[in-house]
């Protein structure tokens, strides 16, 4: 089992590259090696790679190039699926209650800008210093993927007739969402220095903490409230359309999540030094403080709750989510042991499950026989 204590070896760890093994230009758009040798999948390293980063074979982590392929098989779009329900329902007077509506509308509101900003990190920082071109391949797949999620919240907006501008600009208005997205984006601030490169290991560790506070808080555990409020309202019946889009971002942020902490397990592994003691302390007064966030943010959104759903439930069930995103990086639970309050949740994300796919759609889906509920 590996051990990620912060021992006296790990500590001694060098801090520069010996020229001979200095990494190659980041970007791949630097000059071209002309006495460049064909790259040795032993060159090949998640972060600070000495191979050229153009060069996608031979692979060295399959398990990045099959979640590319999976994320290729899951292919949706949002307009494939009917709102006509969701539009009826929203203008019945008596379809929806006042706390329905409200936590449906915050629920919105929170996701329209989250998916824009998840998509801003991917872009701007994590393809940029994730030296590693199969890692690179999945990331312009999930960066597709967050355009459609984006899509998806225009496509319901639009259908139900919303106030976009309210919509959009809730993460800048609604404190409890506008906490969530503060504490996220300082976490990429200083990587928005153009100056910035990996190489160090206060460097690594920076951007090592991006990747946590994006995989593993944002989009791992932050998400996780509003499917289960809109899953939730979906199995009694109601905003189907919305529901079922739900379901589909739920199975791409599934995979999301997966590869961010591949990710991150397989930096820890080339870079053991990186993760001190104080370093996986601070990982869980992230998670720790990332849980408290939510627990506001459930009882912004649910004041009084609706039936099946309260804003108690959620903050159990965040306290479920961030122990085992813990047990996922190696790291010992925030909270006492915790029951997961949604198990229908977990069957969601974790179980194979048949659907007739076509019975909500607008259009055929074309991809239908590839969906996977993993």
């Amino acid at each position: 089992m590996l051990d990620w204590s912060d021992t006296a070896a790990a500590r001694q760890a060098p801090s520069f590259v010996p020229q001979s093994l200095a990494p190659t230009e980041a970007t791949g758009l630097g000059t071209i090696d002309r006495r460049g040798g064909r790259v040795s999948v032993d060159e090949k390293r998640m972060i600070n790679c000495r191979a050229d980063v153009n060069q996608l074979l031979p692979l060295k982590y399959k398990w990045a190039w099959e979640k590319y392929l999976a994320g290729c098989n899951n292919h949706w779009m949002p307009t494939e699926v009917s709102m006509q329900a969701d539009i009826a329902l929203w203008k019945s007077r008596d379809g929806l209650t006042e706390d329905e509506r409200r936590a449906i509308k915050r629920n919105l509101g929170f996701f329209a800008a989250s998916e824009s900003l998840v998509a801003n990190n991917i872009v701007l920082a994590i393809y940029r210093h994730l030296t590693n071109p199969e890692c690179r391949q999945y990331l312009l797949r999930q960066a597709f993927e967050e355009a459609v999620h984006t899509h998806t919240f225009q496509y319901i907006v639009e259908s139900l007739g919303l106030d976009e501008g309210e919509l959009f600009n809730m993460y800048r208005e609604v404190p409890s969402i506008t906490d969530k997205a503060a504490w996220a984006l300082k976490h990429t601030q200083h990587l928005d220095d153009p100056d910035f490169k990996t190489g160090t290991p206060e460097a690594d560790q920076a951007f090592l903490r991006d990747l946590v506070a994006f995989y593993v808080i944002f989009e791992g555990m932050w998400f996780y409230t509003g499917f289960a409020q809109i899953l939730s309202l979906g199995r009694r019946n109601k905003m189907v359309g919305i529901a079922e889009q739900y379901q589909y971002i739920l199975r791409d942020e599934s995979i999301h999540l997966n590869f961010g902490i591949d990710v991150i397990n397989q930096i820890k592994i080339e870079n053991p030094h990186l993760w001190t003691r104080a370093f996986q302390d601070e990982v869980r007064a992230m998670v720790r403080d990332a849980a408290e966030l939510e627990a506001a943010y459930g009882r912004d959104t649910m004041p009084r709750g609706f039936l099946g759903l309260n804003a108690a439930l959620c903050e159990s069930y965040m306290h479920f989510i961030a122990n085992r995103r813990c047990a996922q990086l190696g790291l010992a639970p925030v909270f006492a042991e915790t029951e997961n309050p949604f198990p229908w949740m977990s069957e969601a994300m974790d179980l194979k499950k048949e659907k007739n796919f076509f019975e909500t759609r607008v259009i055929e889906y074309q991809n239908g026989g590839a969906l996977n509920w993993e």
